[in-house]
């Protein structure tokens, strides 16, 4: 096909679709058990059927019956689709084509019949297919009688290629009114005889196919005259001669003929008289492509002043002068891709100086594999329009290896503002090589072996410069902080497989200059470390691929300093690739702010649970990728935010667990969105449990996870009870004390801390007459004695007693004027034989007249019942538990013992009424 300008590429692409098949079944066939109905066409072919089914929708309007082994085409089994518009039937074996098709399908837009067996078509056939606009006849065995067309007044595409037909004359009266395309190729007729297309001479025709003509060898003199409005004539394929394109061209001189395509007709040399009959003609497209095309004489083109697009491509030209392109001076389009060969003389150029100077409105000269000997600085001279110019693939352009500024003088008065000189194998670039193409905006350096650090002088001069690619290029480039420091309005740089692995791991980014950058391409570049100010200043990227790297550690909690966070310098980020790159690890903060991006690519990876709420900010995210990584479980805590909104989900070949609480949610997501899920039924399978194995998700059974809401909730309160429980506990277990502290301190700041009536308090001169061992005399002048203050004395007996009498009679005396018997219990104190025999007998008689809220203990060590009772009398259930006091061990509860000590005191001796 040719390389024509984009004005043209509609009309080539139309004639494409409508040389092959219908556009209306342009899709590849694919094995299938039924018949596929979607959106009123019904697809039934590549089923071996033998007659039309009738199963399908009534309403369908379009049916697709071709590649079966159908023998017919009865009307009658038409009958249900009666709003058929396009119906196929191509690839099967029908003999003949019955006049009653057209009557049950009265709308009948198109009609395929290629590739059958119909052999003799009448007038007939067609009486009722007044509706049809497109007909394809091709591949049958036709044998026209009558006038088989004339009645067709819409017809507008006519196929009848391939049937071996004598003679172009499909008719011998006006017909065909509406005609614009005829197809005539691979056909047996040897003369275009003048009568021919007498049968459009009515018709608007525009396009004739005669590809592959072979035997076609004469054209009789006006045999395009009936036709004037042609434009478009096709005869590639033909293997025809210099005087038969020369014949071919005068007969076109009266037509309109617009583009013209000779490819493959084995053209071999070009003089100045073959396309001269052309000279009255607005031919504006030329294909000669694939020819073997060896010498173009000088003044060839110069009768085709209105060319614009001019296609040598896959020749064998040897030799170009300032004389071969003369006269196209509307030409914007050459195409000369493979269309040199080298001289004989290596001291000859292929292409002389000031060749293209004619060609001063030309806009796209492609090169590509194109032999030079050299680049000179009048190589290029006169291109004044040109604006793209490929190089590509030309390794003998540079003989060097290594670009310089000489190479591109002669393009310095020209607007250029793509220059591709991929795969040229260059080495190097030295600086001020691009200084003169001060316009150009594109430049693709891709698929080279430049192998050098690019200190920013290479690309001076390229201050317009939008789009860099450099990828391929074996790894072999480092950058520095100064590299683009002159193409500050750089938008793509496209660098993947080119860089040197730690040329990123520096402390200045390469990047900081390009504010303007929307897409850049760091992939295949085995990058293993970054630092977090990579993407510093490129607030405007939108783009970032970074896919085939080795970032394994990049983002993992356990990398020295942490995870590096480099994406918050992007907050316009649309597009993130991440995908081989051996990550198992994803930070909370990874996504943060980029609330833009709409492409998340993180496949084939090691991702297996995801952090809550790490995708929380995607909320504009449309394309998700994470197929082939380790994801077992897709709960809504992680996902849903970013799914809400999804148009793309690409996440097969996981192994899911299909259990209630992994996939239940995704199911159910799975069966409510209307977004895109390629590969469902056979990419989403459960890995476990056993039960599931190998199934797909989709098979899971939602109704065993619905009564599940009541034990969950029973589930929730039982535990939640059980860890209140377990909590209270060991709380009290170990802070208990604190707590009774501190109530004790609420309560008794409000009631005080003693309950003993007023007139109580007066019967007694102390609050607590107390008994120790002598050995804790120590204990308690520390610890008692401290506490005495307006309201609490105590009693003791080196200090208290009655001077003058008895010591047996001061301990009585003294008891009958405290409230309270202290007892400061120890083992000493149940060894001491004057405190067991005397004190302790006192103090019993002290609790039988008062009350056994009378005696308070307290226990210094951790002394047995039974030798408490043995040696005192007493027992710890004979008191209250507010009069048993234990010395704590630790110091910070030491002021809780002493305000129980207080309230022990405190305490009334009388009994409540």
């Amino acid at each position: 096909m040719l390389h024509a300008a984009r004005s043209c590429i509609p009309t080539w692409v139309i004639l494409v679709c409508t040389v092959t098949v219908s556009p209306y079944y342009c899709a590849a066939s694919v094995q299938k058990a039924t018949c596929s109905v979607q959106d009123g066409r019904a697809d039934c072919s590549h089923l071996t059927l033998s007659s039309v089914p009738q199963d399908l929708p009534g309403d369908i309007t379009a049916l697709d019956l071709s590649h079966n082994r159908m023998t017919a085409a009865p009307p009658d089994s038409f009958k249900r689709y009666t709003g058929l518009l396009h119906l196929s039937i191509s690839y099967n074996s029908i003999k003949t084509l019955d006049e009653g098709l057209c009557r049950n399908l009265p709308l009948l837009q198109t009609l395929n019949l290629m590739h059958n067996e119909v052999h003799l078509l009448q007038k007939e056939n067609f009486k009722y297919c007044s509706k049809l606009t497109w007909l394809n006849m091709a591949s049958n065995r036709l044998k026209l009688q009558e006038e088989p067309f004339s009645l067709l007044q819409n017809l507008k595409y006519l196929d009848v290629s391939m049937n071996n037909l004598k003679s172009a004359r499909l008719g011998s009266q006006p017909q065909l009114p509406s005609l614009e395309t005829l197809e005539l190729k691979h056909n047996n007729f040897n003369t275009l005889k003048r009568e021919d297309f007498s049968f459009l001479k009515d018709s608007p025709l525009h396009v004739i196919n005669l590809m592959s003509s072979v035997s076609l060898q004469k054209l009789e003199p006006g045999c395009f005259k009936p036709i004037p409005g042609l434009r478009m004539l096709f005869l590639n394929g033909s293997r025809k001669g210099f005087m038969f394109i020369s014949d071919l061209c005068s007969e076109l001189s009266e037509t309109a003929i617009s583009a013209m395509s000779l490819r493959n007709i084995g053209l071999t040399n070009l003089t100045n008289k073959t396309f001269s009959g052309l000279k009255k003609t607005n031919l504006t497209l030329l294909d000669l492509s694939g020819n073997s095309i060896e010498i173009i004489e000088d003044g060839s083109f110069q009768w085709l002043s209105e060319l614009q697009i001019l296609n040598l491509t896959g020749n064998g030209i040897k030799h170009l002068t300032r004389e071969t392109f003369k006269g196209l001076k509307m030409l914007k389009n050459l195409q000369l891709t493979k269309a040199l060969v080298k001289s004989q003389k290596p001291s000859l150029p292929v292409i002389e100086d000031f060749t293209f100077q004619p060609l001063s409105n030309l806009e796209t000269l492609v090169l590509q594999n194109t032999p030079f000997v050299n680049i000179t600085e009048n190589t290029f001279k006169g291109l004044m329009s040109l604006t793209d110019l490929d190089l590509s693939w030309s390794n003998s352009i540079f003989t060097s290896k290594k670009l310089s500024s000489k190479f591109f003088v002669s393009l310095a008065d020209s607007p250029l503002r793509k220059l591709n000189l991929e795969g040229n194998a260059l080495v190097g670039i030295e600086p001020g090589s691009f200084s003169c193409l001060k316009s150009l905006s594109i430049l693709l350096l891709d698929r080279n072996y430049i192998h050098q650090t690019f200190s920013g002088k290479e690309l001076e001069g390229l201050a317009q410069l939008q789009e860099l690619h450099i990828s391929n290029n074996v790894q072999q480039i480092n950058l520095t902080a100064q590299t683009f420091a002159s193409v500050t309005d750089l938008r793509v740089l496209m660098l993947g497989k080119s860089l040197q692995a730690e040329t990123l791991n520096q402390d200045s980014s390469p990047f900081w200059p390009l504010s303007n950058l929307t897409v850049l391409d760091l992939s295949n570049n085995n990058i293993a470390n970054i630092r977090e100010n990579l993407l510093e200043g490129l607030e405007n990227l939108q783009v970032l691929k970074l896919q085939h790297n080795n970032l394994v550690r990049l983002w993992k909690t356990a990398n020295p300093g942490g995870p590096v966070l480099f994406l918050k310098h992007t907050p316009r980020l649309v597009s993130f690739e991440m995908d081989f790159n051996g990550m198992d690890e994803i930070p909370r903060e990874a996504f943060r702010n980029l609330n833009q991006l709409r492409e998340l690519n993180f496949s084939n990876n090691l991702l297996n649970n995801l952090r809550d709420s790490v995708l929380d900010d995607l909320t504009s995210l449309k394309v998700l990728r994470l197929e082939k990584n380790f994801i077992t479980s897709v709960r809504p805590e992680v996902f849903r935010t970013p799914m809400s909104n999804l148009s793309v989900l690409v996440m097969g070949k996981n192994p899911f667990d299909c259990t209630c609480e992994s996939i239940l949610w995704f199911v159910t997501w799975l069966n409510k969105t209307n977004a895109s899920v390629p590969g469902l039924r056979d990419q989403y399978m459960c890995n476990t449990p056993i039960l599931y194995f190998n199934h797909s998700i989709m098979d899971f059974d939602q109704l065993s996870c619905k009564d599940m809401a009541p034990f969950q909730a029973f589930y929730v309160l039982n535990s939640t009870a059980v860890l209140m429980l377990i909590l209270t506990a060991l709380i009290y277990r170990f802070h208990g004390w604190r707590i009774l502290f501190y109530w004790n301190i609420l309560i008794n700041r409000t009631l005080g801390f003693s309950d003993a009536k007023v007139e109580e308090g007066r019967e007694f001169e102390y609050d607590a007459y107390v008994i120790h061992a002598e050995e804790d005399t120590r204990w308690v002048e520390r610890r008692l004695v401290p506490l005495e203050n307006e309201t609490c004395r105590f009693c003791l007996d080196d200090r208290d007693s009655d001077i003058g009498m008895f010591q047996a009679d001061s301990i009585v005396n003294n008891m009958r004027k405290s409230r309270k018997i202290l007892f400061v219990v120890t083992e000493r104190l149940l060894n001491d034989p004057w405190c067991r025999q005397f004190k302790a007998h006192h103090a019993l008689q002290q609790v039988i007249e008062a009350s056994r809220d009378s005696v308070v203990l307290i226990f210094l060590q951790d002394v047995h019942d039974y030798k408490l009772s043995r040696s005192l009398f007493l027992r710890r259930g004979m008191l209250r538990p507010s009069c048993v006091l234990n010395w704590p061990p630790q110091k910070e509860r030491i002021p809780a013992f002493n305000q129980k000590l207080l309230i022990a005191l405190g305490m009334t001796n009388r009994l409540q009424e």
